[in-house]
């Protein structure tokens, strides 16, 4: 079982995560949607797609684009569709 906290809080957890360039993406139904609101930050990769970003809202605090996702991947990367990825002090243990 993966879970993923920041802030004092556990934002998602699940035993189905997918590990992809050293980052554990977690099942879309797996997140806590309480704490993530919807960024207009993009980026794209080469094999991967564009991604989309959450900003994560916890007891008070933002961490701005501390989340992604890639709604529509490339073929290659077709298995984490949708599945969310953290970073930006999010633990993952």
């Amino acid at each position: 079982m993966k879970t993923a906290t920041w802030n004092g809080v556990t934002l998602a957890q699940s035993d189905a995560t997918v590990v992809v360039d050293n980052n554990q993406y977690f099942p879309a139904d797996s997140i806590d949607r309480q704490y993530f609101k919807p960024s207009n930050t993009h980026t794209t990769c080469g094999w991967k797609g564009v991604a989309n970003y959450y900003t994560i809202e916890v007891n008070g605090e933002t961490n701005v684009d501390a989340a992604w996702y890639y709604p529509e991947p490339k073929d290659a990367a077709k298995n984490i569709g949708g599945y969310v990825a953290f970073w930006k002090g999010v633990k993952v243990a």
